[in-house]
């Protein structure tokens, strides 16, 4: 008979933590946990036994903010977990690498990493499984198993991700809200997807790529913000009576040297082509869609009053359109933004949300994001300026135009006639005349932007807000590295952090500093000093040693 543990802080006779439990705990042991909140980090190797909630599933909260390790970690396991809320920062709620993993009834989420990552051949059996929020839902790569009657919920990025020549079984699954993409298939992935839903993602709702060929059968893909399916070169697979709706045109995409077998949801097969869905009309608003982009945004590093300004924006425009529901009087409002600050500070990554914010709340009808300079809006003799300029407005209208460096378009060449001038009051003209399709946002250092507003009598008036973007300090630059490092499938040794912190401690932050992309940029020397490192050991690194960054590698790149 399987033993049975108890773990309970209050109750007599009952261990009082999960880790007590686990280190008196034989083999096939069944843990029952008492409700309530467990600050624990648990590490399950090479074991075989349960843990379950003593209460209604839901009632046990695990959780666990250890720098780069998951709440519950299964290696070389046969785990069960059933009723659990599981929670994680900047690592995965749940991760099971080797062995197997049935996971029921539970939730799950992280922060900034995939809520369940399953990996290294492990099997997971997945049933009535929640995720919500966080940076990814569940990741599956160079594994199996199955998902059955499970959702996935209003993530930052992909909703489901499987790679790596995965090959799980999703039936009766939901997968809605993701900020990227709703399934994102490649490296060779096989999963077969069944009467699944996948609803309102920000991009694309099912991409496949890189020589992958999976199985959708009887899914509906309704509301993405891209095309329905995407099936990338080289890859095939098969497409079998699934529904796109609200979708971008084409609904399914089919590249060149890609051969999906398509077959129509009544029987008949019929080769690659494209499947006509309509897009979402301008004008309407979605709420969830705001919460999700709104929680995106809190999602990023650092930058509290950039955050707290767009939140503020945000909020006058909805009660303007509340107000105007209501039939009550709504003063002219002006969406055209000034970003200053150094560079690597996330000036472009909020500009493209807060054009999505527009977009869903009916203001900007398209949502579009162009990206230019001085060098796209400014021509070489009379005229060409003013013709230039006009074809990137209208290009953007109906979404965000976001001019980088602007304060470049007050400065004269050296080279004679100079147009910079001629492109900044075409623009003020521009940005008046069409107030309500567009939203322009300039962005460069901020006392540069202030000899760019002097360009011109009323270019100031044309902008509703200023928002400061400040650097990052030492400890926000150390979490942007794991965060990147982390995407990558590289860990950062212990001690690490430490080591980081100090050097960006020392490095000198004028108006040069790189922020964020200091933070890449070393992170890319580490991974070269990292390369000559294991080319001398003299001998093929293990996968530990190919994901690993260490203090000898942080020197190599900052000598």
């Amino acid at each position: 008979m399987a033993q049975t543990l108890s773990v309970s802080p209050r109750q007599p006779g009952a261990l009082p933590t999960i880790k007590d439990a686990l280190e008196v705990a034989d083999d096939d042991a069944v843990i029952t946990i008492a409700p309530g909140t467990y600050n624990e980090t648990v590490l399950l190797q090479g074991r075989r036994l349960s843990l379950v909630a003593g209460g209604e599933p839901g009632s046990v909260i695990i959780t666990s903010e250890t720098p780069g390790q998951a709440t519950i970690t299964c290696r070389d396991s046969q785990i069960t977990l059933q009723g659990l809320t599981v929670r994680a920062g900047d690592a995965p709620a749940v991760a099971s690498m080797r062995g197997r993993l049935r996971i029921r009834q539970c939730e799950a989420s992280a922060r900034f990493a995939a809520a369940i990552s399953v990996s290294d051949g492990a099997v997971i059996e997945a049933t009535e499984v929640r995720v919500t929020g966080g940076q990814y839902g569940i990741l599956i790569e160079d594994s199996g198993g199955s998902l059955d009657r499970c959702e996935i919920r209003d993530v930052g990025e992909d909703g489901l991700i499987v790679r790596l020549g995965a090959d799980p079984t999703i039936r009766d699954t939901v997968i809605t809200g993701s900020g990227y993409r709703g399934v994102y298939v490649y490296q060779g992935a096989r999963p077969t997807l069944e009467h699944c839903e996948v609803a309102e993602s920000g991009d694309i709702g099912i991409a496949i790529a890189h020589q992958s060929a999976p199985t959708l059968r009887s899914c509906q893909i309704v509301g993405a913000g891209g095309v329905g399916i995407t099936v990338g070169r080289g890859c095939r697979g098969l497409i079998e009576g699934c529904t796109v709706e609200k979708c971008a045109a084409p609904g399914i995409q089919v590249d060149e040297g890609a051969a999906p077998q398509i077959v129509e949801a009544r029987g008949g097969t019929v080769g690659p082509r494209s499947v006509d869905a309509k897009p979402d009309g301008a004008g309407q608003q979605d709420p969830e869609r705001v919460e999700r982009l709104l929680a995106q945004l809190d999602a990023m590093v650092g930058l509290a009053g950039v955050k707290e300004e767009v939140r503020a924006l945000i909020d006058e425009i909805q009660v303007n359109e509340w107000r105007r529901d209501a039939g009550l009087a709504v003063g002219a409002v002006s969406h055209h933004l000034i970003f200053t600050g150094a560079p690597g500070t996330g000036k472009t990554t909020v500009a493209r949300i807060y054009g999505e914010l527009l977009k869903a709340l009916g203001v900007l009808p398209g949502g579009k994001f162009k990206e230019v300079a001085r060098r796209d809006l400014v021509g070489q003799y009379i005229g060409h300026t003013a013709e230039k300029t006009n074809a990137v407005f209208e290009e953007a209208l109906g979404g965000v135009l976001f001019i980088d460096e602007a304060y470049t378009l007050s400065r004269s060449s050296g080279g004679g006639a100079d147009f910079g001038r001629e492109a900044i009051d075409t623009l003020v003209k521009l940005m008046e005349d069409h107030r309500d399709a567009i939203a322009v946002i300039v962005a460069g250092y901020t006392g540069e932007m202030l000899e760019f507003l002097d360009a011109n009598a009323g270019l100031a008036s044309r902008f509703a807000k200023t928002l400061e973007f400040a650097n990052y300090s030492p400890d926000e630059l150390v979490l942007i590295v794991n965060r990147i490092a982390h995407g990558d499938d590289y860990l950062l040794a212990a001690g690490l952090d430490d080591a980081l912190r100090e050097w960006f401690g020392q490095v000198e932050r004028d108006q040069n500093f790189g922020n964020a992309r200091e933070a890449r940029r070393l992170l890319e020397s580490m991974r070269k000093a990292q390369s000559g490192r294991l080319r001398k050991l003299g001998r093929v690194p293990d996968r530990d040693d190919l994901r690993t960054l260490v203090l000898d590698d942080l020197l190599g790149a900052t000598r």
